[in-house]
């Protein structure tokens, strides 16, 4: 397996991104943003909201929180 298949950041992250959840952002200094994650590297973050992009630093972020919740297995997200 490799490095990526068990890395749970990027795995959120590249989930959240491919399906176009809504997210909110919590920052550290409790500002929060609310977008569509449209990007990600090892440092950096790139959310979208009203067309305008925002690079928000990681050691910024607390947490993370989606509209809806984001498939970690790979698998697609069942209906109830």
């Amino acid at each position: 397996m490799s490095n990526n298949s068990n890395n749970l950041q990027e795995i959120f992250l590249t989930q959240a991104r491919r399906d176009r959840r809504m997210v909110t952002m919590f920052l550290m200094n409790g500002f929060q943003m609310r977008g569509y994650i449209t990007g990600f590297d090892a440092f950096t973050v790139v959310l979208t909201s009203d067309g305008k992009q925002q690079i928000i630093y990681k050691h910024a972020i607390s947490t993370i929180v989606p509209e809806r919740p984001v498939p970690l297995t790979g698998q697609e997200e069942r209906d109830a």
